[in-house]
């Protein structure tokens, strides 16, 4: 009975994602938030993003789904909550003077970066959390502004890459830091690109992901360099236990690509 309701779960959840607009999702997982806190309280795991425990973290993914990887206390993933971890423990991020921008602004961080931070600008197209509507390869903000951007799995869907780097790379301050998050198969040595696939099924297919334009391998650090970045590859279950990697339901070799404007 138990691996039907978690297979059912599981179906429901790949149904969501891939039959309903990203924007529509956040709106419903904002209302029904609360509810999600009360019902789900345990032991089990611990959300670091609120400090709060539950009995289940949920499966995701819109083909191959990952056990443990949704958080629906906070709407966070696995890459959400290893992010937490590594501004919290080792970054000056959360100084309240810093300049934020943050591309497609994630649920699970919005109110709290909001009330944190005294400047704390989201962005993107289509967001229903982003304050300016904006295109990511023509920004309106000046040159040398932000402390920090935070860009996650973003770009993989965005069709001139290249100008989007560039265009975050002009509004960061030097020594600035920019968190480019992708999803990266460090086994493929070049990006596999799916610019020209207009066929939805293909790309879902291919890159794992409707909406996805291609799939990064290890070039990916080399395009960001070649930008202006000095880019630090962060593998920050290294420095936690298994224990806490459990607890905390986060993926071991998740990359965190810290990238320093020079």
């Amino acid at each position: 009975m138990k691996k039907k309701s978690l297979n059912g779960m599981n179906q429901f959840i790949k149904f969501l994602l891939n039959n309903f607009p990203r924007s529509l999702l956040i709106r419903l997982s904002i209302l029904f938030n609360p509810l999600f806190n009360f019902i789900l309280k345990g032991t089990k795991f611990t959300d670091p993003i609120n400090g709060k425990s539950y009995n289940k973290f949920f499966p995701y993914g819109y083909n191959n789904q990952r056990k443990n990887a949704l958080s629906l206390g906070t709407l966070s993933l696995e890459r959400h909550r290893l992010l937490w971890l590594y501004l919290k423990n080792e970054t000056k991020f959360f100084n309240r003077k810093n300049h934020i921008l943050h591309i497609a602004p994630e649920q699970c961080f919005y109110n709290i970066f909001k009330k944190h931070f005294n400047n704390y600008y989201t962005a993107d197209l289509n967001s229903p959390l982003a304050e300016y509507k904006v295109d990511i390869c023509k920004m309106p903000f000046r040159d040398d502004k932000f402390d920090f951007i935070l860009c996650n799995h973003v770009l993989e869907h965005v069709y001139d890459d290249d100008l989007a780097i560039k265009e975050l790379q002009r509004v960061l301050k030097i020594n600035g830091i920019a968190i480019l998050q992708v999803p990266i198969k460090v086994e493929l040595n070049k990006t596999i690109d799916g610019r020209k696939i207009k066929d939805p099924k293909i790309r879902n297919e291919m890159f794992g992901q409707y909406d996805h334009l291609r799939t990064y391998g290890k070039d990916f650090f080399n395009k960001i360099e070649k930008h202006g970045f000095k880019v630090h590859r962060v593998v920050y279950c290294d420095y936690l236990t298994d224990d806490q990697i459990k607890k905390y339901g986060l993926v071991k070799d998740e990359i965190i690509p810290v990238c320093v404007k020079v």
